[in-house]
């Protein structure tokens, strides 16, 4: 469990910032539940008891894994990057050349993915298939929905 994880520094951060607010924010407030529901007696019938005692284990557990984490952590500042290959922290353009669809990804570390904000782990398909190439490069990725053939059409880092 001593391989690096890579992340941004953006990425590091947000990860800080979970970690501070479950550690002052949400763990004293299910301590204090947990105390309220075992005033209420019988703790073998107490249903607000043992939801607050799982979700206390739910929280001591995201803590550990976001230290953990942060420990591994090899912080890559893309700003830094000056390449016209692609490799962690670029930021893409890219266009299904089947359907001419054009998507932009920013390949992060996996504990920043989120797809939604167009941040893609550089262990996905995806990145894996774009790592090394260069604008202008046709790319097969191999997705669980079937291969697409991508181009790459801009790409920066910063």
């Amino acid at each position: 469990m001593s391989e690096k994880v890579p992340m941004t520094p953006e990425g590091q951060t947000r990860l800080r910032e979970e970690m501070k607010r479950l550690k002052e924010a949400e763990l004293p407030q299910v301590i204090k539940d947990i105390g309220t529901a075992r005033e209420h007696g019988d703790l073998s019938e107490n249903a607000e008891y043992h939801a607050a005692r799982e979700r206390q284990g739910m929280i001591i557990a995201r803590i550990t894994y976001i230290e953990q984490t942060l420990s591994r952590a090899e912080v890559i500042d893309p700003s830094k990057i000056h390449s016209d290959k692609v490799q962690f922290g670029a930021k893409l353009v890219l266009s299904n050349v089947d359907t001419g669809e054009e998507a932009r990804y920013q390949i992060v570390g996996p504990e920043e993915a989120n797809l939604n904000e167009g941040r893609i782990s550089v262990a996905s398909p995806l990145a894996r298939a774009m790592l090394g190439h260069f604008v202008g490069d046709e790319v097969k990725v191999r997705l669980p929905v079937g291969e697409r053939l991508y181009e790459i059409l801009e790409l920066s880092y910063g």
